[in-house]
This record gives C-alpha cells, sequence and structure tokens, in this order.
C-alpha cells in the first residue's frame, strides 16, 4: 500500500490554497458571482473534463489507470446542460476554450498519452475537489445569481454517488492500493501542483469580466480579506 492520497493532499496544500486565493474564486466564496464570468468558467471546465474522460475511457483497461475508472464522476453530460441553459441551443457554436484552458487540455492529453499515471493527478484535483465543494459552492452560485432550483448548476449535482463522503473514502483508499514507485508518486504530486496552477491561469482569466461588472473597488474589497468559506479544492 502507497500513501499517495495523503502525499497528494499534504504537497498541494500550497498551492490549492493560492488557487482559492485568486481574485475570481475569492469573490465567489464571498457570494458574489458574475453570470457572464461564470458561463464562461463553465465553458471552460467543459473542455477540460471532456478531455479528461476521454482520456479515461481510452485508458479503462490500462494496469493501473483502470482502477482510476469511475464513471460516476463524470461530468461532460452535466456541462452540456448548464451550458444550454447558460448559451441556448446553439451553445456548441457559442463557447470556445480560453488561452488557459488551451494549455491545460494539451497539458492532460499529452500526459495521458505519453505517461497515464500522472492523469492521475488531474482527476484528484478537478473530481476530489468537485465532490469536496460542489454543494457550498452550488449554494453559493444559486444565492447569487438567482437561479431556480436543478437549473444551471447540473456540474454540482453527482447523481450516481449516493454518499460523497464515502465515495471520497474508497477514492482515497483507491489511490493508495495503486501500484506506483515512490518516484512516480513524488511526479504524480508534482504534476498536481502543476494542474492546480493550470486552475488558477483559467480562474485569472475571468477576472476581468468580473471586474467589469463588480467595479474594481468592490473587488479589491472583496479580495483583500480571507475567504469566509473553503473547498477542499479548487474545484468550481
Amino acid at each position: 500500500m502507497s500513501n499517495l492520497a495523503l502525499k497528494l493532499r499534504e504537497g498541494t496544500k500550497k498551492a490549492h490554497t493560492m488557487a482559492e486565493n485568486t481574485g475570481f474564486i475569492a469573490c465567489f466564496l464571498r457570494g458574489t458571482v458574475e453570470k457572464n464570468s461564470y458561463r464562461k468558467l463553465v465553458a471552460n471546465l467543459y473542455f477540460v473534463y471532456s478531455a479528461m474522460e476521454e482520456a479515461m475511457h481510452g485508458l479503462k483497461d490500462h494496469p493501473v489507470m483502470g482502477k482510476m475508472y469511475f464513471p460516476e464522476l463524470d461530468r461532460k453530460a452535466s456541462l452540456e446542460s448548464d451550458l444550454l441553459y447558460y448559451y441556448g441551443p446553439n451553445w456548441q457554436s457559442e463557447i470556445k476554450a480560453s488561452e488557459a484552458t488551451q494549455a491545460y487540455v494539451a497539458q492532460i492529453k499529452k500526459v495521458a498519452a505519453e505517461d497515464p499515471e500522472k492523469l492521475i493527478a488531474h482527476l484528484y484535483t478537478r473530481y476530489i475537489g468537485d465532490l469536496s465543494g460542489g454543494q457550498i459552492l452550488k449554494k453559493i452560485a444559486v444565492n447569487a445569481m438567482g437561479l431556480n432550483e436543478g437549473e444551471g448548476t447540473g456540474f454540482y449535482e453527482f447523481d450516481q454517488i449516493e454518499d460523497e463522503k464515502a465515495f471520497k473514502t474508497m477514492y482515497r483508499s483507491t489511490l493508495d492500493s495503486l501500484p506506483v514507485s515512490e518516484e512516480k508518486g513524488d511526479a504524480i504530486v508534482e504534476e498536481a501542483n502543476d494542474a492546480f496552477h493550470h486552475n488558477m491561469n483559467m480562474f485569472q482569466e475571468l477576472e476581468g469580466n468580473l471586474i467589469k461588472a463588480i467595479g474594481v473597488q468592490l473587488f479589491n474589497l472583496l479580495t483583500r480579506r480571507k475567504a469566509k468559506g473553503s473547498t477542499e479544492m479548487a474545484g468550481a
């Protein structure tokens, strides 16, 4: 048994904190969510999860990555439903991956092709964050944007997972059971820190839209104070 789950948790603490302190996420956690920048985030996440899930579907028979294949975590379909809500029926022609998102997707594809075990870093960074902070972020988004229940928040709903806490425990146990060397474990942690930085770059791109909507003064006020809420990961 390895201690990969603990290594990932401890080894990414600094990057996790940095991601939560980006202006976009700091404002989000304080209840300030602007619809236009949020829908751009949803669009960017669609490209990220499409890349991760396409890679994982291709690796489900891999001796290591097959153990991390949990289709109940897939977010692509729920993101599609959210994009339909925010952009309308022509959403596919309306969205485009931002520059930071393109770099993030390219890294996911590169890792999946060249060193599949390092894809664990990207799965962990996103999915554990989604499971940990999803309901908090959903509630904030609903209140901030005046959404109706079940509209525009499909990303946060894991309908195929009955007990999210139990699932996370099982997921971490699976991580610890993977036949990976100490050296490979260190490389996965390093890749996870890189994944957090890709997320940060994606969040930072959205700050311009947010500042335009709420004003520089309010943005500065919100980002100077320590966030009241927190998620285990930077899953937004």
